[in-house]
Parts: structure tokens; sequence; C-alpha cells
């Protein structure tokens, strides 16, 4: 059997704006305007579109959740 083993590479997903904008239940818009801003989560630009590392994004929520009270 040739399975995935632990220590097997694997690239991080890319997500698109519209997966982005799904998951965190955000308008585009939104997610455009903090880009252009310098906020939200770190995005590569891939010809004329935006692309996230959902590593990044996890790391940018993770930021930005509220501390324990």
């Amino acid at each position: 059997m040739n399975g995935p083993t632990a220590t097997e590479w694997r690239p991080d997903p890319l997500l698109t704006i519209d997966d982005l904008a799904a998951w965190l239940g955000k308008p585009k818009n939104t997610l455009y305007a903090w880009h252009s801003r310098g906020k939200g989560p770190r995005a590569i630009r891939v010809g004329n579109t935006l692309r996230y590392r959902r590593s990044e994004v996890e790391r940018w929520l993770d930021a930005h959740t509220d501390t324990e009270r």
C-alpha cells in the first residue's frame, strides 16, 4: 500500500475570496476592503485574484480571538 505518510509534505490549501467569505460569513466587498487597508488575513495575489492560505486565515483568527473571561 502506498498511502500518505505522516511526514509527507502537502501544500497548504489556497482559498478563494468566495471560500473565505463563506467561512467568515462576511461579504466579499468587506474582504476586499480589509485587504486594501492592510487588515484581515494576509492574501496572495495570483494574477488578478486573491488567494488565502488556510494556515494564514487560522493564524489571523487566533490573533483576533477574544481572551477568556
